[in-house]
């Protein structure tokens, strides 16, 4: 008769649910916003971690009033990847956390890069590459431009563990979140001293211990179990990365499953027994929260896209819908490289969106609906068959985010993926993954040997009725358009500078 709450924070809302274990249902949610801080210029991305905490007291709150509290076991909290939140010795937040799609650190990568021998060295160093959007150049960054908060900075945190940290009082830091810092020798799950030392030696003293998945974080602070209503004995678990969480949340923890999350960014990833490093540094080598891999693609633009889109001519999301369905597969040859936010896979900072193929035929809102939709998918599949290269081959593809809600682009990726599509029952996958992994380690604690497939079997639900099979002409039309955008994509790569 127990209940585990799941956390997802992400750059725009946090969403907390509760899981009731026996029943394997999720029986309350709730939903706070917080925003993007405003004015600062081009590619730098920040927000202040007091509107996360305020967001998770607000959402854990309103669910734990929904539910009954005595029930409640466990909390795992989902946080967006590669933030850095540098706070000083007494805990205290030092300036605004750089998120995920902060692009600003381009010259610091560069930096990194040449001090560890180039891309080929820092890939021996950490197991893969540094991008701006990770978390080590973030660092660097603030040396460089920031000295005086530099000087203050006593404690590295990611979000999600910021969040433990709010909840606990404890600094922690687990595997999976970890290893999207470049920080890590993603290989033997251990920081990587060539990285730390090529930033500061004294950096190793600043970052927290790292500890295994199925750990616990530690337990409620009393002054916030009380707050919420809850025991103070309540655990709150490792947590991980939002990727890392949205696995566990649709059954991504054995070989063979791939899910795609489609939101303002669009991720693909799969389950590996062993590390997965791509020498091309194009697939990140990712440690999961299982205690596994996670070799995962990013791309910094999806629905991002097909909104701005949809805003432009005015429509509501089923307009959308059939302004696509309305144009034939593959746009009668219009091609759009969604660079909206430049990008990450393949790493174009600077990149911008292009548009070819325009003629009087090509250029309706169909037309541009059909080729933004298009457009994003294809550069998700650009990292799809390079897992496929590295071995990860999926036997079907689940999906989730705002775009696994459309009919039409469910099946426009089975046609371009080549595999079968299919949603989830419960499309909060990485709140979903938080509460299954904080049932996993209360289970661990209470001395029951428990596999983490004991709770996704359990709560884990294709949506049957959504699944999509590739359409064999549509397949066609599509592999040959993917060379285009992909030649399209490499030519103009100089000019993007």
């Amino acid at each position: 008769m127990s209940l585990f709450l799941g956390i997802d924070s992400g750059t725009q809302s946090t969403k907390a649910i509760a899981l009731d274990l026996d029943t394997g249902k999720v029986v309350a949610e709730a939903r706070a916003p917080h925003t993007l801080i405003p004015g600062l210029p081009a590619g730098h991305m920040e927000q202040h971690p007091a509107e996360w905490a305020a967001a998770l007291d607000r959402v854990i709150g309103e669910v734990a009033a929904k539910v009954d509290r005595a029930r409640v076991r466990g909390i795992g909290v989902s946080g967006q990847q590669h933030g850095f939140v540098p706070l000083d010795a007494h805990g205290a937040v030092i300036r605004p956390a750089k998120l995920w799609c902060d692009t600003s650190t381009t010259a610091e990568c560069d930096l990194l890069n040449k001090k560890l021998g180039g891309a080929k060295g820092t890939i021996r160093a950490a197991g893969l590459p540094f991008l701006p959007g990770y978390t080590a150049p973030k660092i660097l960054w603030l040396k460089r431009h920031e000295p005086a908060n530099y000087k203050k900075l006593r404690h590295v945190l990611l979000p999600h563990d910021y969040l433990n940290f709010h909840l606990t009082g404890n600094y922690f830091m687990e595997h999976g979140d970890a290893s999207g810092t470049a920080l890590m020798d993603v290989r033997k799950r251990t920081w990587s001293t060539k990285v730390i030392n090529a930033i500061d030696k004294n950096l190793a003293d600043w970052l927290p211990p790292l500890s295994a998945s199925s750990t616990a974080a530690g337990t409620l602070r009393p002054a916030l179990a009380a707050k919420y209503g809850l025991s103070a004995d309540v655990v709150v678990s490792a947590g991980g990365g939002d990727n890392m969480m949205g696995a566990i949340g649709t059954g991504n923890v054995t070989p063979g499953v791939v899910s795609a999350s489609l939101g303002t960014s669009g991720t693909i990833y799969a389950h590996s027994a062993k590390p997965v490093v791509d020498p091309n540094g194009e697939i990140a080598a990712f440690c999961s929260s299982t205690g596994g891999w996670l070799p995962l693609l990013c791309t910094m633009n999806v629905t991002l896209v097909t909104e701005q889109v949809r805003q432009l001519f005015g429509w509501d999301h089923a307009a959308l819908d059939s302004a696509v369905a309305s144009a034939p597969a593959g746009a009668g040859g219009l091609n759009l490289l969604p660079y909206f936010d430049g990008e990450r896979t393949p790493n174009l900072p600077r990149g911008t969106g292009v548009l070819a193929g325009l003629n009087r035929n090509t250029l309706t809102p169909g037309g541009l609906a059909r080729a933004a939709m298009e457009g994003v998918t294809l550069n998700m599949n650009y990292g799809l068959r390079r897992l496929a290269a590295l071995g990860l081959k999926p036997h079907e593809i689940r999906v989730t985010g705002g775009g696994a809600k459309s009919p039409v682009w469910r099946q426009l990726m089975a046609d371009v993926f080549g595999a079968p599509v299919v949603a989830m029952v419960e499309d909060e996958g990485a709140a979903l993954g938080g509460a299954l992994q904080a049932a996993w380690c209360v289970a661990l604690r209470d001395n029951r040997k428990a596999k983490l497939t004991d709770f996704t079997s359990r709560a884990v639900a294709l949506d049957e009725k959504t699944r999509c099979t590739p359409n064999a002409r549509h397949r066609a039309v599509y592999r040959e358009m993917q060379g285009r955008h992909d030649e399209l994509s490499r030519t103009l790569r100089p000019w993007f500078g």
